[in-house]
């Protein structure tokens, strides 16, 4: 059975990783590490099972306990610590940290290049989040126009989210690729209000940000063209729904050499 560690124990979505981990018959929950929570049992923690294991602060935690893959929900500051240290010690890496931008990718594939562990970085786990990007790559050349908007719960950090922007990017090479170009630019003459338009994502695609209590994470992408209108949506309701793909990564993520960003190799979509 693989051994895991989850970094950033303590978080919402840490949380969430470790009562997972603990329920999958398959894999065994080998350290827990955040240093907001150190000397929390895991148990108290998760509210849930029998573990006497306490949350670390250090990663050296995670070589005493022979982890093999760690999962990285903090922050990107910590998680550009973090990585190169997993890279050097072997441990497998799996990360939905939000704020990682290109630069922090091309120096994560060089970390976990022609070594022993190997890396799965991915702005959203859910499954329905993955295929609605599809979705709309197979969508984007044959319309006329597209804006995104993306709902978070009010303490996100980071806006645009790393998923909306993916869609945005993804859309923008699908109409490359297709030979249909960029979609024609935006009209708007004058703002009344600044920001009113959203912010502008590849091929200046409009990103729309909410922040809200009450929501977790959901995308809404609507498409334009004449006399009819797309619109694909997802909704996480409950941080439950990334789960089946964080385990996903780490049962795959030994397997898979070097960096893979984004769950599709695994869908093979």
């Amino acid at each position: 059975m693989l051994r895991v560690g989850v970094i950033g124990a303590g978080g919402r979505m840490g949380r969430e990783v470790c009562r997972a981990v603990d329920a999958a018959g398959d894999l065994v929950l080998g350290a827990a590490v955040d240093p907001q929570a150190a000397g929390v049992s895991v148990r108290d923690l998760v509210a849930r099972g029998s573990s006497e294991m306490v949350v670390a602060s250090t990663l050296d935690s995670l070589l005493e306990a022979r982890v093999e893959v760690i999962v990285d929900f903090t922050v990107a500051d910590a998680a550009r610590r973090t990585l190169p240290w997993c890279a050097a010690h072997g441990i497998h890496a799996v990360v939905g940290t939000t704020g990682l931008v290109g630069e922090d990718l091309t120096s994560l594939k060089q970390d976990f290049d022609g070594v022993r562990a190997n890396a799965v970085v991915a702005s959203n786990f859910a499954i329905g989040a993955v295929l609605l990007m599809r979705f709309c790559e197979m969508a984007a050349p044959f319309m006329d126009g597209v804006e995104i908007v993306e709902l978070h719960h009010e303490n996100k950090r980071d806006a645009p989210s790393g998923t909306s922007l993916q869609t945005a990017q993804r859309i923008a090479e699908s109409r490359r690729r297709s030979g249909a170009g960029p979609f024609t630019p935006d009209p708007t003459t004058q703002q009344v209000l600044a920001g009113a338009r959203g912010a502008e994502g590849s091929d200046g695609i409009r990103i729309h940000s909410v922040r809200l209590k009450g929501l977790v994470a959901h995308e809404e992408v609507l498409f334009g063209a004449l006399g009819q209108s797309l619109t694909i949506r997802h909704d996480s309701y409950d941080r439950t729904s990334f789960m089946p793909g964080v385990l996903m990564a780490v049962r795959k993520v030994p397997e898979r050499p070097g960096l893979t960003v984004g769950l599709e190799p695994f869908l093979e979509l």
